[in-house]
């Protein structure tokens, strides 16, 4: 039986553990109610037992309090979430102590009525609706053995066992629909939190990047100024002390100048000129080869694209920007090639960041097992840029056979 077919059975007897909701209070005050019911109807036998003064006395009694007991025994169990097994099996022991009960005195039908609800309550349907009809059997045959087969005798039971079902299954149905309702809502809760941290974190990226520019306009293009303006005074000034002076100035500019410059790295990524992330990518790859040649490395770094270019969302492009530094510094650092391929591509659904050199390349599976190694830390932190975008990362490298970098991000264009 699927969950669309019938709603699920409800947890034993249990009525602390709905969910909060509008409805609470009901279904609290129905199973609290059932409870009172059971409860009020078993001593109603048992003080009418006593009261006969019969043979029967002591036999009921000691059925009714065995009954109370194995009832109480469920309510004791309602905050666990048993199988259908034992469900099956306490409703049985139940329904043998009220059929002992029905053979000894007439009074027990009446504990038919909450046992009716009772079935509804704890079992699905296809198994509660049949039992109900036994419970009904039992119920008229054993009042027709004390008073005999009248219409009361069937009627009776009838029209409790219709109401009970008609009002038990319409219990079950709202209850379901409670829960089904608490689970949208839960889902409403949670898909507004992660709206709100997207949010925050494309206000922090905004505002990191317009920190960027206004440090870039001001503090940096200042000193940029003042380092020029004090260079031109050095040639203009003779005084050996006062140039000196000058000079000092000057280059204590200079180190502030790199330093804020660092900060807006840090702050954007280098696309804060050219607003694209080929371009970003682009001037990467030339300052990094530039980088090589300097230090007289044999690496040559060169850049391509292929496929339509779409503006992507900025996050995506700073880890792809970050990606590729990550990528490009392991080659000059680790690779000894003498050339590196950076291709940025757009491919529909996706963006591709593809890092090849023709280096010594090396054993992913070692380096992933090597604790301290920097090329292992790249590699993670690369990872987890890519992951927290959806994105995943592939690796492929053999010794001597150079290193390839994949970077694969799912986008939706902005």
């Amino acid at each position: 039986m699927t969950a669309s077919a019938a709603p699920a059975p409800l947890p034993l007897l249990d009525f602390g553990r709905v969910s909060p909701s509008a409805l609470r209070p009901v279904f609290v005050t129905l199973r609290f109610g059932l409870h009172v019911l059971v409860v009020g109807l078993a001593l109603f036998v048992m003080i009418r037992a006593l009261l006969a003064d019969g043979a029967n006395e002591v036999p009921v009694t000691i059925l009714t309090i065995a009954f109370l007991a194995c009832y109480g025994a469920g309510v004791a169990t309602a905050h666990r979430n048993l199988p259908q097994w034992a469900r099956v099996l306490w409703l049985t022991a139940l329904l043998a102590l009220w059929a002992a009960m029905s053979a000894l005195t007439p009074d027990a039908a009446f504990l038919a009525f909450p046992l009716f609800f009772l079935e509804l309550h704890v079992l699905a349907a296809p198994l509660a609706v049949p039992l109900v009809i036994v419970t009904f059997g039992l119920s008229v045959w054993g009042t027709a053995t004390h008073l005999g087969f009248e219409v009361g005798t069937i009627l009776g039971p009838l029209i409790s066992a219709g109401v009970a079902i008609v009002i038990g299954l319409g219990y079950r149905a709202m209850a379901q629909e409670t829960k089904d309702r608490q689970a949208l809502i839960l889902d409403l809760i949670a898909t507004r939190e992660e709206l709100a941290t997207a949010s925050r974190e494309a206000g922090t990226l905004a505002e990191r990047e317009r920190i960027a520019r206004e440090i870039h306009d001001t503090v940096a293009q200042g000193l940029s100024s003042i380092q020029m303006l004090l260079h031109a005074a050095e040639r203009d000034v003779a005084d050996e002390r006062t140039l000196e002076k000058l000079r000092l100035a000057r280059e204590t500019a200079s180190e502030n100048l790199a330093e804020t410059r660092r900060f807006i790295r840090e702050l954007s990524p280098p696309s804060l000129d050219e607003q694209t992330l080929p371009s970003a990518l682009r001037r990467l790859a030339a300052a990094v080869d530039e980088q090589a040649a300097q230090a007289g490395s044999a690496t040559r770094v060169s850049f391509a694209t292929s496929g339509d270019p779409v503006t992507l969302p900025m996050s995506i492009d700073a880890t792809l920007l970050r990606i590729a530094q990550g990528a490009l510094a392991n080659v000059l650092r680790h690779a000894r090639a003498t050339r590196a391929e950076l291709t940025l591509s757009y491919l529909g659904d996706e963006i591709a960041l593809d890092v090849v050199d023709d280096g010594i390349g090396f054993d992913p599976a070692a380096i992933a097992n090597e604790p301290g190694s920097e090329l292992r830390f790249g590699l993670r932190a690369m990872r987890e840029r890519a992951e927290r975008e959806g994105g995943s990362i592939e690796v492929e490298s053999h010794h001597g056979d150079g290193t390839a970098v994949s970077v694969r991000i799912p986008v939706v264009t902005a």
